[in-house]
């Protein structure tokens, strides 16, 4: 079994890819986070996970689906693949302690370089285009190899921290949690149409529209579909991303 949460498609089509690959099921995670959350797997099936990561660690939503979860069988292998512009920090420590806290283990955690989304701060902008294709491209054969590690069972870590991954995973990423995760800043400009994509978009229905133009409550997981999906761009996010880009990935 095969879960993702995804925001603007990169986890998602990972997910695809690898599931097809595996010949696993693939699941959104938000779409079986019921009151149960109860997994039903198989004899010996493993479980694994595709996230984005969101300032150096797996997204809140993700960590809190696996403090809840429960399933029919312990898993008999756990691993993760977490998506990222650049690198991950300490990614795969802050995933494997959250798995053994529930009483099992992940002995596999990969990451894979995708096109960059996060728009919210100086210096973060979208990929040229070139750069963007590029990194799709060099991404389906990273997959590939991901999935050549999964179905061997391999005890196997591969994620690229990056430069001083301590202080950006447990000095930055906290801050970023508490100062950068709320949606109070997002607002439409003239440009906006009314035409409800930015409320199809979200995947937590944090967004809906009244008077014909958005408004955000406070489930925000700062994934930025709506940003991302607004065919007028007409979001912005505070004065951080104005003249950015735009990006998704519908494949």
């Amino acid at each position: 079994m095969l879960l993702y949460f995804s925001g603007t498609g990169n986890s998602r089509w990972v997910a695809n890819l690898l599931g097809k690959l595996l010949d696993e099921r693939v699941y959104a995670l938000l779409d079986i986070w019921g009151d149960e959350l109860l997994l039903d797997l198989e004899e010996e099936e493993a479980l694994g996970f595709v996230f984005p990561v969101y300032a150096w660690g797996p997204p809140a939503l993700v960590s809190g689906f696996l403090s809840k979860v429960r399933a029919n069988k312990i898993p008999s292998y756990v691993y993760f693949v977490c998506t990222c512009g650049d690198d991950t920090g300490k990614t795969a420590d802050i995933f494997a302690r959250a798995v053994q806290e529930k009483g099992w283990t992940s002995p596999a955690g990969f990451s894979v370089i995708m096109p960059e989304t996060y728009v919210c701060l100086p210096g973060f902008d979208v990929d040229p285009k070139d750069k963007e294709q590029k990194k799709l491209r060099e991404a389906v054969g990273r997959i590939e190899d991901i999935a050549r590690y999964v179905a061997a069972r391999a005890d196997k870590v591969d994620c690229k921290e990056g430069r001083f991954p301590w202080i950006k995973s447990y000095l930055i990423r906290p801050l970023f949690n508490r100062f950068m995760t709320s949606a109070k800043s997002f607002h439409v400009t003239d440009a906006c149409i009314s035409c409800g994509k930015c409320v199809t978009a979200c995947p937590l229905h944090n967004v809906r529209l009244e008077k014909k133009h958005p408004v955000w409550g406070q489930n925000c997981a700062m994934c930025l579909s709506c940003y991302h999906h607004c065919p007028k761009h007409a979001i912005e996010y505070g004065r951080m991303t104005k003249h950015k880009g735009q990006f998704t990935l519908e494949r």
